[in-house]
């Protein structure tokens, strides 16, 4: 078969599309026929090197699948071959064909889209645990949201209104503003002056919850914007440079600053993240949260569409297909 191969760290120029070993079903491991395949910002981290774990090479990335199952271990005892099935992976994803672990798998409803599906994994995952374990939203709260047009930024909007936030959604230009608000945040701006429009929009006030994807210059203004008892969520960096927080700030203001990482939340809780997936899944069905696809691209393209997710300022979620005509 067919898959995305990492011969060492460095650039996902040098990704190649190539053959690689068939998946088996031993022990309790499902062997899945990819339909979508999801990209996401830290696959290309670990492709260069810069994530926090480095598997060894050669490896294939990828994190989250959705397709059909073919094949069932021995040790199986909830996913028939047939079942329509999403799967959290740590590598592999860029793949025809994929094993992953029962318990890595969530079946999915009738008539949900592959490529949503994937969606609902790591980017609505990640906010999705960022508001309801780390942040503890409450209802009648302001959240702010920045990087408010990516998937994960867009996950946090849709979460938020659904969990009965007020939605203050920060994003680059006014066509990814208009999306947020589409989507739910009833304010939306840009990124100057970022200190003097929380200001304006809680009326001196501050923000209850900060969900930050971002990082980079606008950290310091989004810090000093919070509201006493608030949480600041440090989610990622796509800005790429890790800003430092002066301390002076939390105990000055009385905010929390609250790290996101989500991959460790699934191992260290999987009950929990079981039961975020639940409640994903059924305001999925109600219509609450509706993932935005901007693309889909055959799998051989992935090196290119990695390259787009690492260089930021897209929209939505892309996804790869192991067929061989474009989008």
């Amino acid at each position: 078969m067919k898959a995305i191969v990492a011969r060492g760290f460095g650039p996902v120029a040098d990704l190649a599309y190539a053959d690689w070993p068939e998946p088996e079903a031993t022990g309790d491991r499902v062997v899945i026929e990819a339909a979508a395949i999801g990209v996401n910002f830290p696959d290309g981290l670990l492709v260069e090197g810069r994530y926090q774990v480095k598997p060894t090479p050669p490896f294939v990335p990828g994190m989250e699948v959705a397709g059909r199952v073919l094949a069932v271990g021995p040790a199986v005892r909830t996913i028939r071959p047939g079942d329509q099935v999403a799967a959290l992976l740590s590598l592999g994803g860029y793949a025809e064909r994929v094993a992953a672990p029962e318990r890595a798998l969530t079946r999915l409803p009738d008539g949900i889209d592959p490529a949503h599906a994937c969606a609902l994994l790591c980017g609505y995952g990640t906010a999705h645990h960022a508001l309801r374990q780390r942040a503890r939203l409450a209802r009648g709260e302001t959240l702010c949201v920045l990087g408010a047009a990516g998937l994960t930024g867009l996950a946090a909007v849709e979460i938020g209104k659904t969990m009965g936030a007020r939605v203050i959604a920060v994003a680059s230009s006014e066509d990814k503003q208009a999306l947020a608000l589409a989507h739910g945040a009833e304010e939306a701006a840009g990124y100057g002056e970022l200190r003097d429009t929380l200001k304006r929009f809680t009326d001196g006030r501050g923000i209850d919850v900060a969900f930050d994807p971002v990082g980079g210059d606008s950290f310091e203004p989004l810090a000093r914007s919070m509201a006493w008892n608030g949480r600041l969520l440090i989610v990622g960096f796509a800005a790429g440079t890790i800003p430092a927080l002066p301390m002076n700030l939390p105990l000055v203001k009385g905010f929390s600053a609250v790290g996101v990482f989500w991959g460790a939340f699934i191992e260290r809780e999987p009950e929990a993240y079981a039961a975020n997936m639940t409640e994903l899944m059924g305001w999925y069905r109600s219509g609450a949260v509706r993932p935005v696809i901007s693309g889909s691209y055959p799998l051989a393209e992935a090196p290119a569409v990695l390259a787009r997710v690492l260089a930021g300022g897209g929209t939505g979620k892309l996804i790869l297909t192991p067929q061989t005509s474009s989008e």
